[in-house]
């Protein structure tokens, strides 16, 4: 006897295998984090991965590093609760590292 399937179960399926659901969140959470954390600090800083609730996010440089921990953390924390994101952070984990620069940013820094 054949087994049916919903479309739903099908293309559930279909975006566990693809990866298309981790592609999602990850677009999701770098979203979150430049509204949260605005210009020009987006630049300077590019989302990481999030392991047991601990968002991790590279800096481009240490005074940005400390700027943001000494005084945005707790509001970036804030906000990034308060979106839609659908997982629990509960803490940010800065490191500073060297950033690839996208030149489509450096068209919007110009215009």
């Amino acid at each position: 006897m054949r087994e049916t399937r919903s479309l739903t179960d099908v293309l559930g399926e279909l975006i566990t295998v693809r990866g298309y659901g981790r592609i999602w969140f990850r677009q999701t959470l770098e979203n979150a984090w430049n509204k949260a954390i605005g210009e020009p600090y987006c630049y300077q800083t590019q989302v990481g991965e999030v392991r047991r609730g601990v968002l991790n996010v590279i800096v481009a440089h240490s005074s940005v590093l400390e700027d943001l921990v000494a005084f945005r953390k707790g509001s970036l924390l804030a906000s990034l609760q308060s979106s839609a994101l659908g997982i629990g952070i509960h803490d940010i984990q800065f490191r500073v590292a060297s950033i690839p620069f996208d030149t489509r940013d450096a068209k919007e820094l110009l215009l």
